[in-house]
């Protein structure tokens, strides 16, 4: 099924499962123009959040390595009329930082969403994890941050 079979489907639920398939498939080359087509579909609540589990798909897999800094580069370019998406790009690529240990700021962490505040308060930078435990944005993030800690110095 190729995306204008998949976009001439009423059923967004069909398409959703659609998209994902394409997305999941998609060669390198072709990823950024096919972000964007999805991004066209009339629904954009669906189709954004079929973007976004690809989003997040992949950075989980590349975040870590040094292909991920171009690949977020390209992806931004492709959402960047989309603003949930490029902002959740750009929180991984926050991540990214504060695990790797490279350049961050306090305050780019402590105003960014739950989502990236949990996994954070979950990881591995001492630094990151402290400031969480004590101005994380709710209760769940401090908690989280604080058994963190407490897992971190018994072993």
């Amino acid at each position: 099924m190729n995306l204008h079979d998949i976009a001439q489907n009423p059923d967004e639920h069909v398409r959703f499962v659609a998209y994902l398939d394409e997305l999941q498939q998609v060669v390198e080359a072709d990823e950024v123009d096919l972000v964007s087509r999805v991004l066209t579909d009339p629904d954009q609540t669906m189709a954004q959040s079929a973007v976004l589990r690809h989003l997040d798909r992949r950075a989980a897999d590349l975040y870590l390595g040094s292909a991920y800094e171009e690949w977020a580069q390209a992806m931004t370019q492709g959402t960047i009329d989309h603003p949930f998406l490029a902002q959740r790009l750009w929180e991984w690529s926050l991540l990214r930082a504060v695990t790797l240990k490279l350049p961050w700021q306090p305050a780019d962490l402590l105003a960014s969403s739950n989502w990236l505040q949990l996994r954070t308060a979950a990881g591995t930078n001492t630094e990151a994890i402290e400031l969480l435990a004590e101005a994380g944005r709710t209760k769940r993030i401090r908690n989280t941050a604080r058994t963190s800690l407490i897992h971190r110095s018994e072993s």
